[in-house]
């Protein structure tokens, strides 16, 4: 590897001149700047950006941990955190926990070896036992993204319960008292919220919940279609579906076309999540839209003011969701 050193001896000056040249910190006459300059690129050295910023006590870099990166909702949340961290200077790295707090453990205990200013988390299921406290320990700055965990840290997610009721509602006012939902996957915090949404609305129009319509998805686009496709195989079947997430939303629609079953004809859909693309299906998708981009923006200025050594309460932050009204449900376009 290239040193400073090797840059003075091939440009006859000494290190702490090569250093002033790349790091401008005192002039330096043009000729003797030249020579530095044409060394540099002859010998393609590379200043050590790790060291300095460690001895500055910064590497102005932030650790992310999310789930399923293949769910266009976490890919886009990535995005809205990073275009976010890019605007102070800061750059992200990404580790995938795959929902799994062993998985999840070791993504963040390698992100916090690689000296990041701080890390944002989209807690695994048991997380709160495991990753966290271990991160809390180490003193580094964390924001929990998306879910919500019983501990004193800054949390910034979507809105679930209202939300989750809100489209439960929109179904039974249409007059279906068979509802199925699509449930999430087991020990977090939004497949909690949002099933707690669906029970309150069934509750509020004295309509028992009932075992048989709530389908385990576990958030796989896979599950959902296998599980989906069976219950809606059975002789006394949901009459409407409400699907949690988008992974799921893509699984039950694949199911529900594998039976030729016609939306809203055969079975009124409504989804807790949006697409970019929803206009394109037919018919659109009714839905609730998280805004990814302030759930994103919110979490990384969050962490950026822990970083820069603001003393303030944590905060626990839920960002509304949009209604986007279309025709899955039964409604006119």
């Amino acid at each position: 590897m290239t040193t400073m050193g090797d840059v003075a001896r091939l440009a006859g000056v000494s290190a702490s001149t090569v250093s002033h040249v790349i790091n401008g910190t005192r002039r330096v006459d043009t000729g003797t700047r030249l020579r530095v300059e044409a060394a540099i690129a002859e010998t393609g050295y590379r200043r050590n950006g790790v060291a300095r910023s460690l001895a500055a006590g910064r590497t102005h870099t932030v650790g992310l941990s999310i789930s399923a990166l293949t769910n266009p909702y976490f890919g886009s949340l990535v995005h809205a955190v990073e275009r976010a961290l890019s605007e102070a200077g800061y750059v992200l790295i990404v580790g995938d926990s795959h929902d799994d707090a062993e998985s999840e453990k070791r993504v963040t205990d390698s992100l916090l070896d690689r000296q990041v200013d701080g890390l944002i988390v989209a807690p695994a299921a048991g997380s709160e036992r495991t990753t966290l406290p271990a991160i809390v320990r180490t003193g580094t700055p964390l924001v929990l993204i998306d879910r919500a965990v019983d501990i004193d840290c800054d949390q910034v997610g979507p809105e679930n319960v209202e939300s989750a009721r809100a489209l439960t509602e929109h179904l039974i006012e249409h007059g279906h008292r068979r509802i199925a939902v699509v449930r999430g996957i087991a020990g977090i915090s939004s497949t909690v919220e949002r099933f707690d949404g669906y029970v309150a609305a069934l509750a509020a129009h004295g309509i028992p919940l009932d075992s048989d319509l709530v389908i385990e998805g576990e958030s796989s686009t896979d599950v959902a279609e296998r599980e989906v496709r069976a219950a809606m195989a059975r002789e006394h079947r949901p009459t409407a579906l409400v699907s949690m997430n988008n992974a799921m939303t893509i699984g039950a629609l694949k199911a529900l076309r594998s039976l030729d079953l016609s939306i809203p004809a055969d079975v009124a859909f409504a989804c807790y999540d949006d697409f970019e693309w929803s206009d394109l299906f037919e018919p659109k998708l009714t839905a609730a839209a998280q805004d990814v981009e302030t759930i994103g923006a919110t979490a990384a200025q969050l962490l950026l003011r822990r970083v820069g050594a603001e003393d303030f309460a944590a905060q626990r932050i839920q960002v509304p969701t949009t209604f986007h009204h279309r025709n899955s449900c039964g409604c006119a376009s």
